[in-house]
């Protein structure tokens, strides 16, 4: 080996771990054992000189042989040559080594002291931050496998010191509202220190702050057994304290505000305010009073301010909000939130939906997000907590779709604006916006079209702003169709406006007055741009992407953007993203109406057809990427038009999953046109974008769509629909654990199918059937209906499904005794998917083979699947098959002895399940997580955790409830395949 000094690099060290060294990238050897003990006790002097003799009892201890001092001198002479005399140096007869930058010991001394200063100044992130890179530099345990009394001495401080960095770690995970995850890793700690109470307290906390009462209350009773077993001690004060606390729902235990940091940036502050307009004008005492409002809730002592805009539509509730909202902006440091609630479209925002945007806009993952709305709106609340915020929301239908979005906390504020007065918003401080002055009409008018134009005819720039009967909206688009027109003078647009006098006339106020104004912009339009105008508005979706809009208006995609970037030009409609359009609510209104007035009910029905054509199209290239072999596409409806052609399955999956509120909307659109609808089609674009279903996500708006296109094909009487748009129905059901209904469901969906010879009906019901037998445990049923369910794949030549048939069959036969054949069954599943390629189903097969591993006792193959599984669930973005599959690994690891590793992942599990998934297997979830809590000595837990599975079960009457009940009451029974 060449030495030291004729090697690049800087020397990094490294004691956190086995102790090691290198020169760059390169390993250095740092010798035998003694050695490397010699190497970690001059590390661990820090840079300060050791005596021979020192370094003689940190090696041998008391009792060195006779050949030590040689020895030293030797094993001191090869480290010098490997590192280099600049590195380890001779002084007064002893050693110094100096190790520079890369120690990994000094390198997580510094992240602990920055996490430090981070805590003291408030900054709460950046300190989880720095802990978690300090405890990230140790790689087992330190100074592994290095002999002497000093290097145990020492390796005994340095796992004390990375406990004491995980539970401050932890503490701060808990103040910084991520109770729920830190659940997990808390469960675990406590099993490796028993006896360590701190631990303890903060996994009391992280589980009473998820709701876990009585869990809580268990680990504090298993705590007291122990201290008193082994010590004969009981509890401490603090643990005491906290029991106390928690039996009286102490409010005070709730996350506490985050305290935000004054000089280091928050990592997430949304600044979604749209843009202000240039040319604002007017409302003076409009943006004074609204500004002195929202800025006094932002200062020290405030209490959250609510104010609610109210007027017709067009007469500026939105500029105005905008501009204010710009205006106070630096009051509300942490950042500002908006959102278009769409109140006067056909299906304003729901608030779960837009708690969701806003919670992501914050940082919280989805897996993070509650299913309801109260615990969104509660999460979101919390989350502003300590903040200074303001939520702009804009275009509200009333007080109800509002009251679960506004901020709970002094130091934030919400601005609302709608057409409605919000009287029964409780709090709220209302005003009332009236069209312009003449004045600030007028001036509106002149900053658009020019000083110089209109001080010529000021006269006929009067009567202008007036026929607009000086509403905002009204007078923008005038003047914008002026100022683009220079061989118009201002006379002649008065002209223009004064022969449509009589119409404006009538349309006394609201609404009509501003459809009036539309028709002066919508009168300059082209053909082409009318007619695109037109159809454009006639999707139901909040937006649109350019190569929908171009199969809406049958033109190819280069002159649709060239059509559409022109109404944006003139503000007909908005460009939301690039490549995304969208409509202001009232234009999307007007639109429909010239379309009604101007298109035919077969151009109008031609347009949404082209529309549903092409969305199924792209959605049926999606699915074939990700289901490979899949026979389903070959029993859709033909399409009248291509989609897109996606390069890879992940390219097809991120369409999906952007275009999914459109999707959707397409869908309960077609539902609506009632018979004379392309139901079948959108009952085809249902199945092919399924996977929307188990991501968690899209499942409310998902069941939405199903169940409209179920209740139309009912009532029109298409039975070949029905059964499609019911074996959906009847899977999500299952999904969420509705398991009686969704059975039903699957029922009369195979009967339809048997009916109509529907090959999708009749492969796919079975399998439901099968799998809902199965959950109720009746096992012979379901191995009938898989096998029915398999034939008929087999019948279909649909390799795909018959993978999928044969993954479940494997299930049931594992309950039925029959392990060998069940491992077969789930092999050749495993096989197909892999000869086809499969996406997420791959994951499928995986899981099933598992499940016949585990019941065949081969723990460790069946670990080995699930852990193939996991990333391709997550990476597929399916959060149900993520949960089950941790799950899965809970239930390996219990079978195996490790019941840590089990507890850890079953807390896992059931933090994903919460959200998706339903009662049952959230309860199964708890069972599993009380078994592993059992064999780590923690037994009131574990029977906390079991009388939350037994309430879930009882409620769902399900016979598993039996089975906890003997788990709480004697021997425990083998879990259930889910």
């Amino acid at each position: 080996m060449a030495s030291g000094k004729d090697q690049g690099g800087a020397l990094r060290f490294a004691v956190l771990g086995p102790v090691r060294a290198w020169r760059g990238a390169e390993p250095i050897s740092a010798g035998s054992p003694q050695q490397k003990a010699l190497l970690g006790a001059l590390l661990l002097r820090g840079g300060r000189t050791a005596t021979a003799q020192e370094l003689l009892d940190a090696v041998w201890g008391e009792d060195p042989p006779p050949t030590a001092l040689a020895a030293l001198r030797s094993y001191a002479f090869r480290l010098r040559k490997a590192l280099g005399a600049e590195a380890l140096a001779t002084v007064d007869g002893g050693y110094v080594l100096h190790a520079g930058d890369g120690f990994d010991l000094f390198l997580a001394e510094r992240h602990q002291a920055a996490a430090e200063k981070a805590r003291a100044a408030g900054d709460l992130a950046t300190a989880r931050e720095e802990l978690r890179g300090a405890l990230a530099l140790f790689d087992g345990e330190p100074l592994a496998g290095l002999p002497g009394p000093y290097a145990e001495t020492q390796r005994t401080r340095l796992l004390e010191w990375r406990l004491q960095l995980t539970e401050a770690c932890l503490d701060l995970d808990l103040q910084a509202g991520c109770h729920a995850e830190a659940v997990s890793e808390l469960t675990v700690l406590s099993a490796e220190h028993p006896l360590r109470e701190r631990p303890r307290a903060l996994l009391m906390l992280a589980l009473y702050r998820s709701g876990r009462q009585a869990e809580a209350l268990g680990v504090y009773a298993d705590t007291r057994r122990l201290l008193d077993d082994e010590l004969g001690v009981d509890p401490g004060a603090e643990l005491a304290e906290l029991h106390q606390r928690v039996l009286e729902a102490d409010p005070s235990l709730l996350p506490p505000p985050v305290p935000q940091a004054e000089a280091v940036a928050e990592p997430v502050r949304p600044a979604q305010l749209p843009a202000t307009v240039a040319d604002f004008t007017g409302r003076v005492a409009f943006v004074r009073e609204l500004g002195e409002r929202l800025a006094a809730s932002s200062a020290e002592g405030g209490v959250m301010s609510v104010s609610a805009v109210a007027g017709i539509g067009g007469v500026g509730k939105t500029t105005l909000a905008v501009h204010v909202a710009h205006a106070v902006a630096g009051t509300f440091p942490d950042g500002q939130l908006y959102v278009d609630l769409q109140g006067t479209a056909a299906r304003p925002a729901e608030p779960e939906t837009v708690l969701a945007s806003f919670l992501r806009s914050l940082g919280v993952t989805d897996s993070a997000i509650p299913e309801s709305l109260a615990d969104r709106a509660a999460l979101f609340r919390s989350t502003l907590a300590g903040r200074r915020i303001l939520a702009l929301l804009d275009n509200a239908h009333d007080a109800a779709q509002v009251r679960h979005l506004l901020p709970g906390t002094p130091g934030c504020a919400a601005l609302i604006t709608s057409r409605a007065r919000m009287v029964d918003l409780a709090g709220a401080h209302l005003v009332d916006l009236d069209v312009m002055s003449p004045e600030e009409a007028l001036l509106l008018f002149t900053r658009i079209v020019g000083e110089e134009r209109v001080a010529a005819e000021r006269q006929a720039a009067l009567d202008v702003v007036a026929a607009c009967g000086f509403l905002p909206l009204a007078i923008r688009i005038a003047a914008s169709r002026l100022a683009t027109r220079r061989t118009w003078t201002v006379s002649f647009l008065a002209r223009k406006l004064s022969d449509e006098r009589r119409r404006l006339d009538e349309l006394k106020a609201g609404d009509l007055a501003v459809k009036a104004t539309f028709e002066l912009g919508y009168g300059q339009l082209t053909a082409q741009q009318a007619r695109a105008f037109r159809l454009l508005a006639l999707a139901d979706g909040p937006d649109i992407s350019l190569e929908a809009a171009a199969a809406v208006l049958d033109l190819d995609v280069y002159d649709a953007e060239e059509l559409l970037e022109t109404l944006v030009d003139i503000s007909l409609i908005e460009s939301a993203a690039p490549a995304r359009y969208r409509y202001h609510d009232l234009v999307r209104l007007y639109a429909r109406d010239c379309a009604e007035r101007h298109e035919g009910d077969d151009a109008r029905c031609a347009a949404v057809s082209r529309l549903l054509d092409f969305y199924l199209a792209s959605a049926m290239c999606a699915y074939e990427l990700e289901n490979p072999g899949d026979r389903v596409l070959d029993h859709l409806s033909p399409v009248g038009r291509r989609g897109l052609a996606f390069a890879s399955r992940e390219e097809g999956l991120d369409w999906l999953y952007t275009e999914a509120p459109s999707l959707l909307a397409a869908v309960q659109q077609a539902a609506a046109d009632g018979c004379e609808g392309p139901m079948r089609r959108a009952a085809d674009l249902l199945f092919t974008a399924q996977d929307l279903m188990e991501s968690g996500i899209y499942a409310r708006q998902y069941e939405q769509a199903t169940r409209a296109v179920v209740a139309t094909a009912d009532a029109c009487g298409e039975p070949l629909v029905e059964g499609r748009a019911r074996v959906l129905l009847g899977h999500l059901l299952g999904v969420t654990g509705q398991f009686t209904e969704a059975d039903q469901e699957a029922e009369r969906a195979l009967l339809l199918g048997l009916a109509t010879k529907d090959p999708l009906s009749c492969t796919y019901a079975p399998i439901l059937r099968g799998m809902f037998a199965a959950y109720g445990q009746r096992f012979d049923a379901a191995a009938a209906h898989y096998r029915q369910g398999l034939d008929a794949y087999r019948g279909d030549r649909n390799r795909h499904g018959e993978a999928a048939a044969l993954s479940n069959l494997s299930r049931v036969q594992n309950e039925l005794g029959e392990v060998e054949e069940a491992v077969l069954a789930a092999e050749q599943a495993l096989a197909i998917y892999r000869e086809l390629g499969a996406g997420f189903r791959l994951g499928n097969g995986y899981y099933a083979l598992a499940i016949a591993l585990t019941a065949a006792d081969r723990n460790e193959e069946a670990y080995a699947c699930l852990t193939e599984a996991l990333p391709i669930f997550r990476d597929a973005r399916q959060q149900l098959w993520e949960g089950m599959t941790l799950f899965r690994m809970a239930e390996v690891q219990l079978a195996s002895g490790g019941h840590r590793q089990a507890a850890s992942l079953a807390e896992q599990s059931l933090n994903l399940l919460r959200e998706t998934g339903g009662a049952w297997r959230r309860a199964h979830a708890l069972t599993v997580l009380g078994k592993s809590l059992a064999g780590i000595g923690q037994p009131d837990r574990a029977r906390a955790c079991w009388r939350d599975a037994l309430s879930e079960f009882t409620a769902l009457g399900s016979p598993d409830a039996e089975t906890v009940r003997r788990l709480l009451g004697g021997p425990a029974a083998p879990a259930v395949a889910v």
